[in-house]
């Protein structure tokens, strides 16, 4: 895959204006709508278990995000994700805070475990604790850690049997042996609120239009980095505040060119 080929997939994603229902935490419903109308897919938030199932069969991909998790929403969440499976939708997930608490942790492997999940996205600490590893997290932000991130991604991948997202300073996306570490990104997006679960929905609107799951989670981190660092290099040292808001005009204005110029990733396979 090259850049060329990530311009293709955000010129199809904003061509099809594909259907991404989310199930994601009151915190950050708002942005992610925003975010997902910017770059031009079409969101809809719907929680209620009576109606998700019908949501669900008819999204072009759906996000599973237990920031604020509680037992109806995670009820809601396996109605959905099964509807999915069964009408061959993509589920991507973001295990949120997962190794946090208990609670977090098991929730996200009995979604794991009783849903087929296409794309699991999440910082280092997350991934690791839901495959069993040992990874500090405060909250829901990744603690230091010195291990090996794409080592983290490949067991986790095999492990799942899924394709696996792990952002950070750089960003690893595999399948356990199809591998590319994207290098876009601005330090600004851990200072605005939603950034990484914004990222999961964007995920999920490439999945809607490439089922090279690969290839789609590749192609919205690279799409999303280089929004966020022409939207940093926009407002200077003006700070969050103006950054979320030159970031959300960013993912809207960003074409093929920024892709091709700007775009910066490895295949290590």
């Amino acid at each position: 895959m090259d850049m060329q080929r990530v311009a293709e997939l955000l010129d199809k994603v904003r061509k099809a204006n594909p259907l991404v229902h989310n199930i994601t935490n009151v915190v950050v419903t708002n942005f992610t709508a925003n975010g997902l109308l910017a770059l031009g897919a079409s969101p809809v938030m719907a929680y209620a278990k009576e109606e998700v199932a019908d949501m669900a069969k008819i999204a072009g991909a759906l996000v599973l995000n237990i920031g604020t998790l509680n037992e109806t929403e995670i009820e809601a969440m396996l109605i959905a994700g099964k509807s999915a499976n069964e009408h061959g939708v993509p589920v991507i997930f973001d295990p949120v805070g997962a190794g946090a608490t208990c609670y977090r942790t098991e929730t996200a492997r009995k979604i794991i475990r009783e849903l087929n999940v296409s794309i699991i996205r999440g910082n280092a600490a997350e991934i690791a604790n839901v495959i069993g590893e040992h990874w500090t997290i405060k909250g829901v932000d990744a603690g230091e850690g010195n291990g090996d991130v794409v080592a983290l991604a490949k067991k986790a991948a095999q492990q799942l049997g899924t394709v696996v997202a792990i952002t950070g300073k750089d960003d690893v996306v595999t399948n356990g042996s199809t591998t590319y570490i994207i290098h876009n990104g601005h330090p600004l997006l851990t200072k605005v609120t939603g950034t990484g679960c914004l990222v999961t929905s964007v995920i999920g609107a490439f999945a809607a239009v490439e089922k090279n799951f690969v290839h789609a989670a590749t192609s919205a981190l690279i799409s999303y980095g280089v929004a966020a660092e022409m939207a940093a290099n926009e407002v200077g040292e003006q700070g969050p505040g103006s950054f979320q808001i030159a970031f959300l005009n960013q993912l809207a204005k960003i074409g093929t060119d920024d892709i091709v110029r700007y775009g910066s990733m490895e295949n290590i396979e």
